[in-house]
């Protein structure tokens, strides 16, 4: 698998690409991010590229939500 770079011209762009992956995964595989990353988390879900990408996706999401969080906080 190649590793892919992509850039995004600020973090609600890449939090809104990110979003919609998942929304892709979670119908594919009729499951919340959050339900798969808790059973990935504990070792219940296979390490297959697509769940390893997932995971990324997921925890890539929560950390741009968080930054975004913070942000919109401190201009509030």
């Amino acid at each position: 698998m190649r590793k892919q770079t992509i850039q995004y011209s600020s973090p609600l762009d890449a939090l809104i690409e990110i979003a919609k992956r998942l929304s892709i995964l979670e119908s594919q595989h009729h499951m919340e991010s959050e339900e798969f990353f808790y059973r990935y988390s504990r070792g219940e879900m296979p390490d297959d590229a697509e769940f390893v990408e997932w995971a990324n996706d997921y925890r890539h999401y929560l950390y741009l939500h968080q930054e975004l969080d913070v942000k919109l906080k401190h201009v509030a």
